[in-house]
């Protein structure tokens, strides 16, 4: 520990050193160990100087319009969602609701685990050197194409799985149409959205915005309207034509076929092969999870007490994830600026924190965490208009449930990130990668946990107004003739 002290000094304490600093501290890099090019030396930009001189009010300014607009973003996925349920596929196919959740969740096990590894690699300098740049980019494109290709498939079967548990039956006859939409949607929905972030991170470095703040709403702002709409046309179409008996083999085939050209490409960069090789089980278990929600969602979507729930399910599971993935991938970069994989800084030594000092001192982190905690009641309120302005009386819109929908996200928030700086330092410790680890468990918890908080508020709200409407009709019934 002592030839680590003088590189675990709090942010705060270093303000003279940064000054007088000539050269900025080395990232770690994905393999553990840190080293210390000849080039970086001779930088003249200290470390972390922007990323310690964050207010709450810039971190706030930073994150509050693409938080609203990745928002809107959510309410017309919801909107889509609830008009999408009603295809003769998804009434047909029943598990095709199953997939939704763990689809779009591959926007937080996949885009914005990117968008995180980016924007560490920019803060931390790694993509100041224009063939550094084009090589790191190239290969975390197509490393997200392999995952996407093989969680598409996973996914295709776990809701097969889940669907055989839960009606008794597996559905053999809508296997190969399930399988080919999910593959299908999972690659190229991951090969627009991954373009996207590239062009993010670049662009606000350029801009000098901090991307850890912008990254990942963007991503979400488009991510869920992109892959509902291509989960939509596409297993619309294969239901149309599910009489040609090879189509669907021949589309998942050919995209599988792909998975070794991507795997060379992801040679060119060690790191990001390391990532290939065992950076499975996050994103697998993630699936997982979010697969969980599906079956909710499924199982509830049709009822008449929880109607309208597709409406808000991408609001509720999309505002969770990005604000848990803003701070992860802010967590993620701090560690990589005042420490050593394995190493976690003297003030974060606790891997179980008080929840005060997850929210209420005065660390960067900290503050960052109120801040995205301040922006769940009015950014879920404004929404909430949104969808009631474009749904009319068909959403519920008494105060009782208006109250369960805000105390159900503020529950899910709080509930996440807590967890995400719990996360961080555990896998900080175990010298594993944040950004890689810790958001795809996240933003499957937090579709787990949306999903169900948000049944939750469907039928307790629909219990309180079903005992009013039975008191109402039982009292004159009750009285003098």
């Amino acid at each position: 520990m002592d030839g680590t002290e003088t590189r675990q000094r709090r942010p705060e304490e270093l303000g003279l050193l940064q000054t007088l600093g000539t050269g900025r501290l080395p990232a770690a890099s994905e393999d553990g160990p840190l080293s210390v090019p000849e080039s970086q030396r001779l930088a003249t930009k200290p470390l972390g100087t922007e990323f310690s001189r964050e207010t709450a009010l810039s971190i706030g300014f930073q994150v509050v319009v693409p938080f609203i607009f990745a928002g809107l973003g959510l309410s017309g996925a919801g909107i889509l969602l609830n008009y999408f349920q009603h295809w003769p596929v998804f009434v047909e196919v029943k598990d095709l609701l199953t997939l939704v959740p763990p689809l779009v969740g591959l926007k937080g096990n996949l885009e914005m685990t990117l968008a995180s590894r980016l924007s560490t690699a920019a803060n931390t300098g790694q993509i100041d050197d224009p063939r550094e740049q084009q090589r790191l980019i190239n290969s975390n494109l197509a490393l997200i194409q392999v995952q996407a290709t093989v969680v598409g498939l996973l996914a295709a079967l776990a809701a097969l799985l889940l669907g055989a548990v839960s009606r008794g039956q597996f559905d053999f006859e809508n296997m190969e149409l399930l399988c080919a939409s999910s593959v299908t949607t999972a690659f190229f929905a991951t090969f627009l959205l991954g373009m996207l972030m590239v062009c993010v991170v670049i662009g606000a470095g350029k801009l000098g915005v901090n991307p850890d703040n912008i990254a990942t709403p963007i991503a979400a702002t488009l991510g869920d309207l992109i892959t509902l709409s291509i989960l939509a046309f596409v297993s619309s179409f294969f239901y149309k034509h599910k009489d040609s008996r090879f189509l669907t083999p021949l589309v998942c085939i050919s995209l599988m076929a792909l998975t070794p050209v991507w795997v060379l490409i992801v040679k060119w960069n060690p790191p990001i092969m390391k990532i290939l090789k065992y950076g499975w089980f996050p994103i697998i278990l993630a699936m997982v999870i979010s697969s969980f929600g599906g079956l909710i969602l499924n199982k509830t979507i049709s009822k008449e007490q929880y109607k309208s729930m597709a409406v808000f399910t991408p609001i509720m599971c999309g505002v969770g994830g990005n604000l848990v993935a803003i701070q992860t991938s802010r967590i993620s970069t701090y560690l990589h600026m005042w420490s050593t994989p394995g190493v976690l800084p003297v003030w974060m030594k606790k891997f179980w924190p008080n929840p005060c000092s997850t929210f209420c001192t005065s660390e960067t982190n900290s503050m960052s965490a109120r801040v995205l905690l301040s922006l769940v009641i009015p950014g879920h309120l404004i929404l909430f208009y949104v969808i009631y302005l474009m749904e009319g009386h068909s959403v519920p819109n008494n105060k009782t449930f208006v109250v369960f929908y805000l105390l159900a996200a503020l529950t899910q928030v709080t509930i996440l990130l807590y967890l995400a700086e719990v996360m961080a330092r555990l896998t900080w410790y175990q010298a594993l990668d944040p950004d890689n680890h810790c958001i795809p468990y996240l933003t499957g918890l937090g579709d787990l946990l949306g999903t169900g908080l948000l049944a939750l508020c469907f039928f307790l709200n629909w219990s309180l107004k079903s005992k009013a409407e039975l008191d109402g009709i039982s009292e004159p019934a009750s009285g003098p003739p």
